[in-house]
């Protein structure tokens, strides 16, 4: 016999136990309910659900977007400058791909000097004076290389662990791990600075494939730090408050008709957005930190710069957001690197080196991790002229400060022209890996299943860099 009920009311029968409305509305537990359950957790500030025992909390990104040159900055090579103006060793350039440059340029000694720092004499270009000045907080990487060598793949490389667009970035990894202390915030917050945007445009900051809600927000550092956030003329609290309401009652309607998880993002948006209202005008009033704070970062309140968004950066931390990247894309230097280096370095230095004695001097350095670096590095070889560099995937340098790393350390070793890695290498999987591992996380364990694989930050590549770790 068949299940179905026969004749008038068998259509009506079929349809209710064929129809999708029903089934996740009425089938027990209901799938709209686990969507909007699930996207609480993500933004109620759940507890950590970590891998191991993490040294960090909370992660400050400072991505340099243009790629800085390591060979004024970070790994002084003498032999660099001795073979200024002669070709390059042909064997250093079998199978090289650059980007624009060919294999008839010619070697460029560096255009700054070095100086010794700290207690272990540690070199930094003479352009850091003031990261001299924490030398001994931070760990130095000169051994990191990475597969891409144009901006855009090679900074959605470094911060999805792919070169195409779709991926979700490290920041929404992170949150999608360990959620949020911010009940108030979101908790993956961008900032940007620089002549422009990241060139690897927001899928700097994207959610890619996981739950919107872990996407990063991006902020401005002087006005509303998200456009049309004041009211507008002629609605005050009492209407906002009605308007809000009834909208997320019609979206919560629908998320328990269809049950999509991005209507439960849309009414976490919404629902923070307005809690923002009154958190984020108290976050952004600089004027309120102490004069001798504005003037060891060098920052202006109400004038957007590098310096604010490092403050910024702390006072979020504060308040319980759990990863914050500030980016700077201005370090493009195919010509005019002179100049452009001691630009960048003038409004850059400074405040990073701030942002980790700040850190140092409230306590929190011990479980904020802080990242300083950017996709790749430049050429020994000269391009435009006899003052700029192109863009070299082999060989880069990158810092670390806090949330377990071991401070005072210089990792890794390129070959005498700052070319080649060779000793400890680390690539931006390993980057990525040792990261996600000082926050608690096992890179191979934090994954998310779609379309039949489990996907991760790291793809199915990346180690741990234990002697990175205190």
């Amino acid at each position: 016999m068949s299940a179905f009920p026969s004749h008038a009311n068998g259509l009506a029968a079929r349809q209710q136990l064929l129809n999708r409305r029903w089934f996740l509305r009425d089938c027990g537990v209901g799938l709209g309910a686990i969507a909007l359950a699930d996207m609480a957790r993500s933004t109620d500030a759940p507890k950590p659900r970590t891998h191991h025992e993490p040294k960090a909390k909370r992660v400050i990104y400072l991505f340099m977007g243009g790629a800085p040159s390591h060979l004024e900055l970070f790994d002084n090579k003498p032999q660099l400058a001795k073979f200024d103006g002669t070709l390059p060793p042909p064997d250093l350039l079998r199978n090289y791909r650059a980007a624009f440059i060919n294999p008839n340029s010619k070697l460029l000694g560096p255009k700054f000097k070095f100086k010794k720092f700290g207690k272990n004499g540690t070199e930094l270009g003479e352009l850091l004076p003031h990261l001299g000045e924490v030398v001994d907080d931070i760990a130095i990487v000169k051994s990191m290389n990475t597969d891409a060598f144009n901006h855009a793949p090679a900074q959605i490389m470094a911060l999805t662990g792919h070169q195409q667009f779709g991926r979700p970035s490290a920041g929404a990894w992170v949150t999608y791990g360990l959620g949020s202390e911010s009940k108030d915030l979101p908790g993956f917050v961008v900032f940007s600075s620089g002549s422009k945007g990241p060139s690897g445009g927001n899928s700097c900051w994207g959610s890619g494939f996981l739950p919107s809600s872990h996407a990063g927000t991006l902020f401005r550092s002087a006005g509303d730090p998200v456009l049309f956030l004041s009211n507008p003329t002629g609605v005050d609290s009492a209407m906002q408050k009605e308007s809000l309401d009834a909208i997320n009652a019609l979206n919560k309607k629908r998320l328990d008709v269809v049950g999509d998880p991005e209507i439960a993002a849309r009414i976490s948006a919404y629902e923070m957005a307005g809690r923002m209202q009154s958190s984020a005008p108290e976050l952004m009033d600089l004027s309120k930190e102490t004069k001798e704070t504005l003037a060891m970062y060098g920052a202006e309140p109400g004038k957007p710069s590098f310096a604010n968004n490092c403050l910024l950066a702390r006072r979020l931390i504060e308040r319980g957001v759990r990863f914050v990247q500030l980016f700077h894309e201005a370090w493009d230097h195919h010509g005019g690197l002179t100049n452009g280096l001691k630009s960048e370095c003038g409004k850059t230095d400074k405040a990073s080196a701030a942002l980790v004695k700040d850190l140092k001097q409230r306590g929190l350095l011990k479980d904020t991790l802080v990242v300083w670096g950017g996709e790749f590095g430049r050429t020994p070889m000269v391009q435009g002229g006899n003052d700029g560099r192109d863009h070299h995937p082999n060989c880069y340098s990158v810092w670390m400060a806090g949330g377990g790393v071991k401070p005072g350390l210089v990792l890794g070793k390129s070959d005498d022209l700052g070319f080649n890695v060779v000793e400890d290498h680390v690539h931006v999987h390993d980057l990525n890996a040792t990261i996600l591992h000082l926050l608690g996380l096992n890179h191979e364990k934090l994954t998310y299943r779609l379309q039949g694989r489990d996907f991760r930050l790291t793809d199915v590549h990346g180690e741990v860099v234990e002697k990175l770790i205190a």
